[in-house]
């Protein structure tokens, strides 16, 4: 059997997580005392962005380290499995880097992809790479597949903030400046491994309107694939993007996906976006 191995800044749901060979290598956050909790489940997503409200510094995230890879690889080995990696892309965290180093001694096949993307969109490849298992497709076949698809995978959102990514250095100081003037909240895409400030709008109300317009610019949802509805701390914010989705759009069927701790401090509370696949042209 295929492995399909993700690490958890995918956020995949439990019905995910249940698939057959569906394997995910946590990555940690440590906090401003010095404790540090892997991204697992452990500590819930409501009770770390609790955390995030309450702690005076910005956690810090790591990705999962080469022996926690070389772990899965072995138990894949064991089970005379081959794997399937796909990573947060290679832009964002060194986790790609990790995965590879470990699979250069592992004592089973392993093909690792740059999902070129995160949180949900990780989990859109998983589903697709799934798919493509189902159907008799090697790894590499998939991997191959990936390839191609992941190009027009997307994440839009709004964000309150582009203090936490700012200050995680995942945009620059001057960047974040133009986002964070008063009552204007950023509009960001995430696409090709690259973090964009693409629109902002005055108050939240004004930014959804944005973020809408950006959605039609690039080119609409392909209704194959659905679409995802992403959150951080607080679910009734994607209520509006909902309503949009099905009275608008008319797209029904979607996903609701919270956050977690590696993308969650990153990106700060009150967040609310959308993952999906873009239509074909």
């Amino acid at each position: 059997m295929i492995r399909i191995l993700t690490d958890s800044a995918a956020d995949l749901t439990e019905r995910e997580l249940c698939q057959p060979g569906v394997v995910v290598v946590p990555m940690s956050v440590t906090f401003a005392d010095g404790s540090t909790c892997e991204d697992d489940g452990t500590m819930t997503k409501d009770e770390f962005y609790e955390r995030l409200a309450s702690d005076a510094k910005l956690p810090r995230t790591s990705q999962p380290s080469p022996a926690a890879f070389m772990q899965a690889y072995a138990d894949a080995a064991d089970a005379g499995d081959e794997v399937l990696v796909i990573t947060i892309a290679q832009a964002l965290s060194g986790t790609f880097q990790c995965a590879n180093l470990a699979a250069a001694e592992a004592e089973c096949p392993v093909t690792v992809v740059d999902s070129e993307t995160a949180a949900q969109g990780e989990s859109i490849l998983v589903r697709e790479a799934l798919r493509l298992r189902e159907q008799g497709f090697t790894a590499a076949e998939i991997a191959a597949q990936l390839d191609i698809f992941k190009k027009r995978v997307r994440i839009i959102a709004v964000v309150d903030s582009l203090k936490h990514l700012q200050k995680g250095g995942r945009v620059s100081a001057a960047v974040a400046l133009v986002g964070g003037a008063l009552g204007i909240k950023p509009v960001l895409s995430l696409y090709d491994s690259q973090i964009r400030l693409e629109d902002k709008g005055r108050g939240r109300p004004g930014a959804l309107v944005a973020m809408y317009k950006l959605l039609e610019k690039m080119g609409g949802i392909d209704p194959d694939y659905g679409y995802t509805l992403l959150y951080s701390d607080d679910r009734q914010l994607a209520a509006p993007v909902h309503h949009y989705m099905h009275n608008n759009l008319h797209l029904t069927g979607g996903r609701v996906g919270q956050l977690g701790a590696t993308i969650g401090t990153h990106v700060g509370p009150r967040v609310v976006g959308l993952a999906f696949v873009l239509a074909e042209k």
